[in-house]
Protein backbone atom coordinates (compact mmCIF):
# COMPACT_ATOMS: atom_id res chain seq x y z
CA UNK A 1 0.00 0.00 0.00
CA UNK A 2 2.90 2.51 0.91
CA UNK A 3 4.38 1.90 -2.51
CA UNK A 4 1.01 2.35 -4.08
CA UNK A 5 0.98 5.54 -2.61
CA UNK A 6 4.16 7.04 -3.18
CA UNK A 7 3.76 6.28 -6.89
CA UNK A 8 0.81 8.88 -7.04
CA UNK A 9 2.15 12.13 -8.90
CA UNK A 10 2.03 15.22 -6.13
CA UNK A 11 0.03 17.52 -8.58
CA UNK A 12 -2.31 16.28 -11.15
CA UNK A 13 -2.42 19.12 -14.01
CA UNK A 14 -5.64 19.68 -15.93
CA UNK A 15 -5.86 21.58 -19.53
CA UNK A 16 -9.03 21.97 -21.23
CA UNK A 17 -8.32 22.02 -25.18
CA UNK A 18 -10.57 23.65 -27.92
CA UNK A 19 -9.61 25.07 -30.83
CA UNK A 20 -6.05 26.12 -29.98
CA UNK A 21 -2.97 26.52 -31.66
CA UNK A 22 -0.48 23.39 -31.18
CA UNK A 23 1.98 26.36 -30.12
CA UNK A 24 0.24 27.74 -27.38
CA UNK A 25 -0.72 24.46 -25.57
CA UNK A 26 2.74 23.46 -26.19
CA UNK A 27 3.92 26.24 -24.04
CA UNK A 28 1.01 25.57 -21.36
CA UNK A 29 2.84 22.17 -21.09
CA UNK A 30 6.58 23.27 -21.61
CA UNK A 31 5.02 25.64 -18.45
CA UNK A 32 4.36 22.72 -16.47
CA UNK A 33 7.27 20.68 -17.17
CA UNK A 34 9.49 23.28 -16.34
CA UNK A 35 8.30 23.73 -12.70
CA UNK A 36 10.53 22.03 -9.43
CA UNK A 37 8.31 18.71 -9.68
CA UNK A 38 9.90 15.41 -11.51
CA UNK A 39 8.30 13.87 -13.94
CA UNK A 40 7.23 10.89 -11.11
CA UNK A 41 5.17 14.32 -9.07
CA UNK A 42 3.52 15.83 -11.81
CA UNK A 43 0.82 14.05 -14.55
CA UNK A 44 -0.41 16.50 -17.40
CA UNK A 45 -4.08 15.68 -18.42
CA UNK A 46 -5.27 17.03 -21.86
CA UNK A 47 -8.50 17.34 -22.68
CA UNK A 48 -9.01 17.33 -26.22
CA UNK A 49 -12.46 18.82 -26.57
CA UNK A 50 -13.72 17.99 -29.81
CA UNK A 51 -11.50 20.41 -31.42
CA UNK A 52 -11.89 20.44 -35.19
CA UNK A 53 -8.59 18.79 -35.49
CA UNK A 54 -6.97 16.80 -33.05
CA UNK A 55 -4.01 18.34 -31.21
CA UNK A 56 -2.03 15.40 -30.44
CA UNK A 57 -0.52 15.08 -33.63
CA UNK A 58 1.01 18.07 -33.61
CA UNK A 59 2.31 17.51 -29.86
CA UNK A 60 4.35 14.00 -30.33
CA UNK A 61 7.25 15.59 -28.87
CA UNK A 62 5.42 15.88 -25.49
CA UNK A 63 3.23 13.08 -26.03
CA UNK A 64 4.87 10.54 -23.26
CA UNK A 65 4.63 13.14 -20.84
CA UNK A 66 0.76 13.77 -21.14
CA UNK A 67 -2.25 12.06 -20.86
CA UNK A 68 -4.41 12.86 -23.75
CA UNK A 69 -8.24 12.09 -24.17
CA UNK A 70 -10.26 13.50 -27.16
CA UNK A 71 -14.01 13.91 -26.58
CA UNK A 72 -16.84 14.89 -28.43
CA UNK A 73 -17.66 19.08 -28.10
CA UNK A 74 -19.07 19.88 -24.37
CA UNK A 75 -17.90 22.61 -23.19
CA UNK A 76 -14.99 23.37 -20.55
CA UNK A 77 -16.99 22.02 -17.86
CA UNK A 78 -17.26 18.53 -18.98
CA UNK A 79 -13.50 18.81 -20.53
CA UNK A 80 -12.73 19.49 -16.84
CA UNK A 81 -14.86 17.07 -15.47
CA UNK A 82 -13.69 14.15 -17.62
CA UNK A 83 -9.50 15.56 -16.13
CA UNK A 84 -11.21 14.55 -12.77
CA UNK A 85 -12.38 11.30 -13.96
CA UNK A 86 -8.73 10.67 -14.95
CA UNK A 87 -6.60 12.49 -12.45
CA UNK A 88 -4.57 10.39 -9.65
CA UNK A 89 -2.77 12.57 -8.25
CA UNK A 90 -2.54 14.47 -4.38
CA UNK A 91 -3.67 17.71 -5.06
CA UNK A 92 -5.19 19.39 -8.39
CA UNK A 93 -4.68 22.40 -10.44
CA UNK A 94 -6.40 23.40 -13.61
CA UNK A 95 -4.67 25.34 -16.34
CA UNK A 96 -6.84 26.89 -19.54
CA UNK A 97 -4.29 25.81 -22.59
CA UNK A 98 -3.58 29.07 -23.84
CA UNK A 99 -2.14 29.97 -20.42
CA UNK A 100 0.85 29.67 -18.40
CA UNK A 101 2.01 29.01 -14.98
CA UNK A 102 4.87 31.40 -13.93
CA UNK A 103 7.57 29.14 -12.67
CA UNK A 104 9.31 30.81 -9.62
CA UNK A 105 5.95 31.91 -8.23
CA UNK A 106 4.21 28.73 -8.72
CA UNK A 107 7.23 26.73 -7.17
CA UNK A 108 6.50 29.04 -4.30
CA UNK A 109 2.98 27.57 -4.22
CA UNK A 110 4.38 24.03 -4.48
CA UNK A 111 7.03 24.76 -1.98
CA UNK A 112 4.22 25.89 1.18
CA UNK A 113 1.69 23.28 -0.20
CA UNK A 114 4.81 21.03 0.87
CA UNK A 115 5.53 22.44 4.09
CA UNK A 116 2.19 23.48 5.07
CA UNK A 117 -0.06 20.80 3.66
CA UNK A 118 -3.29 22.88 2.97
CA UNK A 119 -6.30 21.33 1.79
CA UNK A 120 -6.16 24.26 -0.44
CA UNK A 121 -3.73 27.00 -1.44
CA UNK A 122 -5.15 30.34 -3.50
CA UNK A 123 -2.57 32.64 -5.67
CA UNK A 124 -2.83 35.29 -7.41
CA UNK A 125 -2.75 36.16 -11.32
CA UNK A 126 -0.99 38.58 -13.81
CA UNK A 127 -3.13 39.26 -17.07
CA UNK A 128 -1.68 39.56 -20.66
CA UNK A 129 -3.46 40.50 -23.66
CA UNK A 130 -0.47 39.98 -26.16
CA UNK A 131 0.72 36.32 -27.05
CA UNK A 132 4.50 37.13 -28.15
CA UNK A 133 7.51 35.52 -26.62
CA UNK A 134 9.40 38.65 -26.27
CA UNK A 135 6.21 40.13 -23.83
CA UNK A 136 6.25 36.48 -22.32
CA UNK A 137 9.75 35.95 -22.15
CA UNK A 138 9.02 32.33 -22.21
CA UNK A 139 10.46 29.68 -24.90
CA UNK A 140 11.87 27.54 -22.20
CA UNK A 141 12.68 30.55 -20.18
CA UNK A 142 11.02 31.59 -16.76
CA UNK A 143 8.65 34.08 -16.70
CA UNK A 144 9.81 36.61 -13.93
CA UNK A 145 6.90 38.79 -12.34
CA UNK A 146 7.43 40.06 -8.99
CA UNK A 147 5.51 40.33 -6.16
CA UNK A 148 5.51 39.59 -2.61
CA UNK A 149 6.50 36.04 -1.45
CA UNK A 150 3.99 35.74 1.72
CA UNK A 151 1.37 33.94 2.40
CA UNK A 152 -1.62 33.72 5.29
CA UNK A 153 -1.45 31.47 8.04
CA UNK A 154 -4.34 28.41 7.29
CA UNK A 155 -7.80 29.36 7.63
CA UNK A 156 -11.27 27.66 6.91
CA UNK A 157 -13.12 28.36 3.73
CA UNK A 158 -15.98 29.54 5.61
CA UNK A 159 -13.73 32.10 7.41
CA UNK A 160 -12.28 33.55 4.23
CA UNK A 161 -15.80 33.82 2.18
CA UNK A 162 -17.08 35.59 5.43
CA UNK A 163 -14.31 37.99 5.10
CA UNK A 164 -13.42 38.31 0.93
CA UNK A 165 -14.72 38.72 -2.41
CA UNK A 166 -14.30 35.56 -4.38
CA UNK A 167 -12.57 35.41 -7.97
CA UNK A 168 -13.88 32.21 -8.68
CA UNK A 169 -11.90 31.30 -11.55
CA UNK A 170 -10.85 27.32 -11.75
CA UNK A 171 -7.32 27.69 -12.13
CA UNK A 172 -6.63 30.54 -9.05
CA UNK A 173 -6.09 27.65 -6.85
CA UNK A 174 -4.32 23.99 -6.02
CA UNK A 175 -6.85 21.93 -3.92
CA UNK A 176 -6.88 18.30 -2.61
CA UNK A 177 -7.86 16.01 -4.98
CA UNK A 178 -10.36 13.64 -2.06
CA UNK A 179 -12.25 17.74 -1.03
CA UNK A 180 -14.02 16.75 -4.11
CA UNK A 181 -15.81 13.52 -2.91
CA UNK A 182 -18.52 13.45 -5.63
CA UNK A 183 -18.11 17.60 -6.01
CA UNK A 184 -17.99 17.96 -10.07
CA UNK A 185 -18.99 21.13 -12.51
CA UNK A 186 -22.43 21.60 -13.58
CA UNK A 187 -22.90 21.23 -17.48
CA UNK A 188 -25.45 23.07 -18.35
CA UNK A 189 -24.31 26.07 -16.87
CA UNK A 190 -22.03 27.32 -20.10
CA UNK A 191 -19.84 29.81 -18.71
CA UNK A 192 -20.79 30.11 -15.26
CA UNK A 193 -19.87 27.05 -13.94
CA UNK A 194 -16.94 28.22 -12.18
CA UNK A 195 -19.29 30.25 -9.66
CA UNK A 196 -21.71 27.23 -8.73
CA UNK A 197 -18.11 25.17 -8.36
CA UNK A 198 -15.75 27.29 -6.53
CA UNK A 199 -17.61 28.25 -3.47
CA UNK A 200 -18.76 25.20 -3.03
CA UNK A 201 -15.37 23.64 -3.02
CA UNK A 202 -13.87 26.11 -0.97
CA UNK A 203 -16.41 25.63 1.99
CA UNK A 204 -14.98 22.18 2.42
CA UNK A 205 -11.51 23.30 3.06
CA UNK A 206 -10.42 23.30 6.72
CA UNK A 207 -6.77 24.60 6.12
CA UNK A 208 -7.25 27.13 3.42
CA UNK A 209 -3.84 29.39 2.82
CA UNK A 210 -3.87 32.30 0.07
CA UNK A 211 -0.69 34.31 -1.52
CA UNK A 212 0.07 37.12 -3.47
CA UNK A 213 2.25 35.58 -6.01
CA UNK A 214 1.36 35.65 -9.35
CA UNK A 215 1.40 32.12 -9.92
CA UNK A 216 -0.75 32.20 -13.41
CA UNK A 217 -0.39 33.93 -16.24
CA UNK A 218 -4.25 34.74 -17.85
CA UNK A 219 -3.89 34.94 -21.52
CA UNK A 220 -7.25 37.53 -22.34
CA UNK A 221 -8.02 36.81 -25.47
CA UNK A 222 -10.22 39.57 -27.28
CA UNK A 223 -12.63 36.99 -28.78
CA UNK A 224 -13.41 34.90 -25.61
CA UNK A 225 -16.71 33.66 -23.91
CA UNK A 226 -17.23 35.79 -21.56
CA UNK A 227 -15.98 39.09 -23.67
CA UNK A 228 -18.50 38.19 -27.06
CA UNK A 229 -21.35 40.31 -26.96
CA UNK A 230 -23.58 38.40 -28.88
CA UNK A 231 -27.18 38.79 -28.03
CA UNK A 232 -27.60 35.32 -27.81
CA UNK A 233 -24.66 34.34 -26.06
CA UNK A 234 -25.40 37.17 -23.32
CA UNK A 235 -28.78 35.96 -22.68
CA UNK A 236 -27.71 32.93 -22.18
CA UNK A 237 -25.00 33.99 -19.73
CA UNK A 238 -27.47 35.96 -17.50
CA UNK A 239 -30.01 32.76 -17.44
CA UNK A 240 -26.86 31.15 -16.24
CA UNK A 241 -26.31 33.33 -13.88
CA UNK A 242 -29.39 33.31 -12.28
CA UNK A 243 -29.34 29.62 -12.27
CA UNK A 244 -26.35 30.08 -10.23
CA UNK A 245 -28.14 32.21 -8.16
CA UNK A 246 -30.71 29.49 -7.36
CA UNK A 247 -28.49 26.17 -7.16
CA UNK A 248 -26.49 27.87 -4.03
CA UNK A 249 -29.75 29.35 -2.39
CA UNK A 250 -30.55 25.55 -2.44
CA UNK A 251 -26.85 24.40 -0.86
CA UNK A 252 -27.93 26.95 2.15
CA UNK A 253 -30.15 24.68 3.33
CA UNK A 254 -27.70 21.54 3.85
CA UNK A 255 -25.03 23.52 5.66
CA UNK A 256 -24.11 24.07 9.15
CA UNK A 257 -25.06 27.32 10.90
CA UNK A 258 -21.46 28.06 10.79
CA UNK A 259 -21.03 27.97 6.89
CA UNK A 260 -24.54 30.01 6.06
CA UNK A 261 -23.01 33.29 6.58
CA UNK A 262 -20.37 32.95 4.25
CA UNK A 263 -22.37 31.29 1.86
CA UNK A 264 -24.98 33.70 2.08
CA UNK A 265 -22.32 36.57 1.21
CA UNK A 266 -21.65 35.24 -1.82
CA UNK A 267 -25.14 34.96 -2.59
CA UNK A 268 -25.46 38.74 -2.10
CA UNK A 269 -22.52 39.74 -4.21
CA UNK A 270 -23.52 37.42 -6.94
CA UNK A 271 -27.08 39.03 -6.97
CA UNK A 272 -25.40 42.33 -7.08
CA UNK A 273 -23.21 41.42 -10.19
CA UNK A 274 -26.33 40.01 -11.44
CA UNK A 275 -28.47 42.97 -11.57
CA UNK A 276 -25.47 45.08 -12.69
CA UNK A 277 -24.69 43.16 -15.80
CA UNK A 278 -28.63 43.21 -16.29
CA UNK A 279 -27.92 47.26 -16.52
CA UNK A 280 -24.67 46.93 -18.01
CA UNK A 281 -25.50 44.36 -20.85
CA UNK A 282 -29.10 45.20 -21.71
CA UNK A 283 -30.29 48.66 -21.14
CA UNK A 284 -33.42 47.75 -20.37
CA UNK A 285 -35.30 49.57 -17.99
CA UNK A 286 -38.36 47.11 -17.96
CA UNK A 287 -36.29 44.09 -17.81
CA UNK A 288 -34.53 45.14 -15.10
CA UNK A 289 -37.50 45.81 -13.18
CA UNK A 290 -38.84 42.06 -14.33
CA UNK A 291 -36.10 40.65 -12.97
CA UNK A 292 -35.74 42.39 -9.32
CA UNK A 293 -40.12 41.50 -8.74
CA UNK A 294 -38.72 37.60 -9.60
CA UNK A 295 -35.88 38.25 -6.93
CA UNK A 296 -38.13 39.67 -4.37
CA UNK A 297 -40.43 36.56 -4.67
CA UNK A 298 -37.14 34.11 -3.80
CA UNK A 299 -36.15 36.18 -0.96
CA UNK A 300 -33.29 38.12 -2.69
CA UNK A 301 -34.51 41.64 -3.05
CA UNK A 302 -33.56 43.69 -1.46
CA UNK A 303 -29.91 42.55 -1.03
CA UNK A 304 -28.82 42.55 2.64
CA UNK A 305 -27.62 45.83 4.18
CA UNK A 306 -24.37 44.34 5.31
CA UNK A 307 -20.73 46.27 4.71
CA UNK A 308 -19.21 43.81 3.03
CA UNK A 309 -17.39 45.86 0.56
CA UNK A 310 -17.86 49.85 0.20
CA UNK A 311 -18.11 48.71 -3.45
CA UNK A 312 -21.58 46.38 -2.68
CA UNK A 313 -22.85 49.17 -0.04
CA UNK A 314 -22.54 51.40 -2.74
CA UNK A 315 -24.57 49.62 -5.57
CA UNK A 316 -27.30 47.54 -2.90
CA UNK A 317 -27.96 51.65 -1.93
CA UNK A 318 -28.82 52.68 -5.32
CA UNK A 319 -30.04 50.05 -6.61
CA UNK A 320 -32.64 49.32 -3.82
CA UNK A 321 -34.53 52.92 -5.33
CA UNK A 322 -36.44 52.84 -8.28
CA UNK A 323 -35.48 56.42 -9.26
CA UNK A 324 -31.44 56.09 -8.76
CA UNK A 325 -32.03 52.51 -10.71
CA UNK A 326 -33.42 54.99 -13.64
CA UNK A 327 -30.26 56.66 -13.37
CA UNK A 328 -27.50 53.66 -13.34
CA UNK A 329 -29.63 52.61 -16.36
CA UNK A 330 -28.67 56.10 -18.29
CA UNK A 331 -24.51 55.48 -16.32
CA UNK A 332 -23.37 51.96 -16.80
Amino acid sequence: MQDTEQAKPFISFIIPVYNLPAEMVEECIESIRNLSLSKQEREIIVIDDGSDIPIINELDNLSDDIIYVHQHNKGAAAARNKGLQLATGLYIQFVDGDDLLIRNQYDYCIDIVRHCHPDMMMFNMRVSKKRSSEQLQWKGKSVFVSSPYKHTSPTTGSEYLCRNNLRATPWGYIFLRTMLDNLRFDESLHGQEDEDFAPRLILRSKRLIVTAAKAYLYYQRSNSMMRNNDSQRINTRLSNHEAVIDKLCEALTTLSDEDKPALERRIAQLTMDYLYNIIKLKHDASLLELTIKRLKSKGLFPPPNKHYTKKYTCFRNAIVCSITRKILIKII
